[in-house]
């Protein structure tokens, strides 16, 4: 690719995150060429950009400082802030038109890579389907902060995330502590927030910040020793990760389990507390519950159980997918073993189709490996479950004899399953189908409930409960020749009632406790 310029072409140019020593060699060879250098600035200072890429604009170049409306400040647009910024991307594409038509070729200088937090963007994307563009990346003031901190910011498997510090508080604290490095941006009238949101993610003392990075004068402290005045707006927040499985050499490190000793020089060894939080509301979970939450140092489970916890000082949390529950319970005892208390979370009941029969078979297994796993202590917190929150939704829908099953048929076979479910409904139980539809296995409900009805009426009551207790809550009584296995997903939750399962006057389903 040429390094020219060409006529009618729009450049969205990187030149670094400000030692002019770091812009590309395709990015000095187009600004030198450019027939028209643009920038967007500050009304109260000139732009970083251009000072970095001063050396390569050429004498009589047409240049095109574009100067934001608004930065920190308020404004009086009826759109706000984001209203008047469009404006001003419209009024920079306008300009920016007006040259790529006469044939003239712009490079729009970004500080850093353009379409990293850069304002070329969404000029770019206003342009982009009109004339030719191309995008020169940059490096970013993120690599340079790493760089600069030399560290090094993530290892291994580890997670990076990159945060702007203007989150609230209390958002910040929950992605920083759901991550094992971060970078947080955007600093500035932020600062104290974002020290904040760092100590109630545990983090405070690995942060460390950087401003001026790769510039004269950068400077690279403990964030904890920061003074808040005198940070600015573009400087940077680095938290590396502690992956430290290997060693600078390369060689396998111990990555044993440490033994903390007690006050009486005992080893110290934590609790596994497996917590269930009910099907959704706070007021369903109970004080034990709470109290174990409070004060545990880990949290374990699944993103959307773990993101009900709130954040707080001294808690790391550890979100994973849905199918790791085995994995989920060797991390916490391993944790345990170090000496802090775990908690690891279901939603419902942790003890029905959750976390507490895979905590103790990783426990059964680890065992095997080395026997100071039986030394850690588990505890089950009980938790209202989905069958019975929906029972009682409806009115009294388990009020006798019923079974719970799950269609989920990836811990067991699927005539397994029927021949489970086939018994229950054959044996006149009351049946509440966890797990009825999902987009792996759309198919199974239908096979499910057409098994059922070889050995039970058309009119038997059904109800479908859906997001019991949180928004979006529904109820829907049906029967089994009626229900339309399609009408179901993951948020639902179906019961197949008894012989003697009756729906009153007033709508509501009640099981009756005696038996004719």
């Amino acid at each position: 690719m040429s390094g020219t310029a060409q006529p009618g072409h729009l450049y969205g140019v990187g030149v670094g995150p400000g030692n002019p020593g770091l812009i590309t060699l395709r990015a000095a060879s187009l600004i030198g060429s450019a027939d028209v250098v643009a920038y967007h600035r500050a009304a109260h200072r000139e732009s970083t950009a251009r000072s970095i890429a001063a050396d390569h604009i050429r004498a009589g170049v047409v240049e095109e400082p574009l100067v934001y409306p608004v930065t920190t400040g308020t404004t009086d647009h009826p759109g706000g802030y984001y209203g008047a910024l469009a404006d001003f991307y419209d009024e920079c594409a306008r300009r920016f038109r007006t040259h790529l038509a006469a044939g003239r070729s712009i490079v729009c200088l970004a500080e850093g890579d353009p379409l990293f937090y850069g304002s070329f963007m969404y000029v770019h994307d206003l342009l982009r389907d009109e004339f030719p563009t191309e995008v020169v990346p940059g490096i970013t003031a993120m690599a340079a902060a790493t760089a600069a901190v030399g560290s090094g910011l993530s290892r291994h498997e580890d997670t990076v995330t990159v945060l702007p510090g203007t989150l609230p508080v209390p958002e910040l604290a929950r992605r920083l502590a759901d991550t094992d490095a971060a970078v947080i941006m955007k600093l500035g009238r932020t600062f104290e927030g974002v020290r904040e949101a760092l100590r109630q993610a545990g983090l405070l003392d690995r942060a460390v910040y950087v401003e001026h990075a790769s510039r004269s004068g950068q400077r690279v402290v403990p964030v904890r020793d920061v003074d808040p005045e005198t940070v600015p707006y573009m400087s940077i927040v680095i938290v590396p990760g502690e992956d430290l499985r290997a060693d600078a050499a390369g060689r396998a490190s111990t990555d044993g389990i440490r033994e903390p000793v007690s006050a009486t020089g005992e080893p110290s060894i934590g609790t596994v507390h497996v917590v269930g939080l009910g099907p959704g509301p706070d007021k369903w979970l109970s004080s034990e519950a709470s109290d174990v939450l409070s004060r545990v140092q880990h949290v374990i489970g699944y993103a959307p159980y773990v993101a009900r916890v709130p954040q707080r000082p001294g808690l790391t949390r550890h979100a994973t997918g849905n199918t790791v529950e085995v994995d989920r319970g060797r991390h916490a005892l391993d944790l345990a073993l170090k000496g802090d208390d775990v908690a690891v979370v279901s939603g419902g009941d942790a003890g029905v189709f959750g976390m507490a029969a895979a905590v103790f078979e990783a426990a059964e297994a680890a065992m095997v490996d080395d026997e100071r796993y039986a030394q850690v202590p588990i505890t089950v917190v009980p938790g209202i479950t989905a069958a019975h929150a929906a029972s009682a939704l409806a009115g009294a829908l388990l009020g006798a004899d019923h079974a719970l099953i799950s269609l989920s048929d990836r811990l067991k076979p699927w005539d397994v399953l029927l021949d489970r479910l086939t018994s229950a409904v054959r044996s006149d139980l009351a049946v509440a189908l966890y797990n009825p539809r999902s987009r792996s296995r759309p198919h199974q409900l239908g096979e499910a409930l057409d098994a059922v009805r070889e050995v039970a009426p058309p009119e038997r009551v059904v109800v479908v409960a859906r997001n019991v207790g949180r928004d979006g809550e529904e109820l829907r009584v049906t029967t089994l020749g009626e229900l339309d296995p399609e009408s179901v997903d993951m948020g639902c939750l179906v019961v197949i009632g008894a012989s003697s399962t009756r729906v009153s006057p007033t709508g509501r389903v009640w099981t009756p406790r005696w038996v004719d």
